[in-house]
């Protein structure tokens, strides 16, 4: 493992680790209320148990979705088929520029139009939608990556 991912993987262990630590504490100040017994109590306590359980859901949910993220960004890396931004303009925030943005992603769009139910297509149009600042539809797109990954890795 390289020096940078074990970074990423200590900060993301440390992080998950505060999250319980402060899921536990929730917890237990839940309970505490609920055994004082009087009904406002009792609906804080219940509601500060409910939170615990909701972040722990988000907290594997994303965990989970990173991890998938991750498998097919190794998997187009590995096949060559990422796609290369070094060239493009960049402003002075890093970002690319707007118009070379646009460009890629309508020629990525094109790709995935001829093929739309190939995962390669839709990681690629994800990461085309990032470069270009829409973070929604890159989100919904890595999902539909995802799933049709997913889908042909049960075929096989």
């Amino acid at each position: 493992m390289s020096g940078a991912v074990a970074r990423r993987v200590a900060v993301i262990v440390a992080l998950v680790g505060a999250l319980l630590f402060y899921f536990v504490v929730l917890g237990s100040r839940g309970i505490t209320m609920i055994q004082d017994g009087r009904a406002t109590s009792i609906g804080l306590g219940i509601g500060l148990l409910i939170l615990p359980f909701l972040g722990l859901w988000i907290v594997v949910a994303t965990l989970r979705a990173g991890l998938a993220h991750q498998h097919l960004a190794k998997r187009i890396f590995d096949e060559g088929r990422e796609l290369d931004v070094s060239d493009l303009p960049r402003r002075p925030s890093g970002r690319i520029e707007r118009e070379a943005a646009d460009a890629l992603f309508a020629q990525v769009k094109a790709e995935w139009e001829a093929d739309p139910d190939n995962w390669r297509s839709s990681y690629r149009l994800a990461r085309a939608y990032d470069y270009a600042g829409d973070r929604g539809r890159a989100r919904d797109t890595m999902r539909r990556a995802v799933r049709l990954e997913q889908l042909e890795a049960r075929k096989q």
